[in-house]
């Protein structure tokens, strides 16, 4: 999306058009833009700006506070590891830590090949069956070191490789 052209202006215009009457659309409009693209860059937050009269400064306070949006495209499958305080005690640093060993990336970025991003979630709500992993909404509950290798053999074999 880097450089949009003149459909993606247009989409994004529609999008905040479609909350023009709301009293605090900001939410709603990055929402929408993030379901539809993947991520929100600095030039798309710039024609928000200008749509809306929100300041450049204000929409990238929103996206940077919420992990649910991106600065960056993110993989096809984004790996959501909890470090929440059940998960935590129970090994979720070793797990994620493994996820990195094998992907290659760190938390927060995505592999060369557009497949995968690490994320590093707080409490995602699952500390029953702590520790917890999701990809793509999937939750793998009472995760283990021994089994984040598996985990990635299972998406790859989906890509064919």
């Amino acid at each position: 999306m880097a450089h949009i052209n003149e459909s993606g202006v247009k989409r994004i215009n529609e999008i905040c058009d479609k909350y023009a009457n709301e009293k605090t659309p900001l939410m709603m409009i990055l929402s929408d833009i993030q379901n539809e693209y993947g991520y929100i860059p600095l030039e798309v937050q710039q024609i928000v700006s200008q749509k809306t009269g929100i300041s450049v400064a204000e929409i990238y306070g929103v996206v940077t506070f919420y992990s649910f949006f991106s600065l960056e495209p993110k993989g096809k499958y984004v790996i959501g590891c909890c470090l929440g305080t059940a998960c935590y005690v129970k090994g979720a640093q070793q797990i994620i830590d493994k996820f990195s060993e094998i992907l290659k990336v760190q938390p927060g970025q995505t592999t060369e090949d557009g497949l995968f991003t690490i994320d590093a979630l707080r409490c995602i709500g699952a500390c029953g069956i702590a520790p917890a992993v999701t990809i793509n909404g999937k939750v793998y509950p009472k995760m283990t070191v021994d089994a984040v290798a598996s985990v990635v053999k299972e998406y790859l074999e989906k890509e064919g490789k």
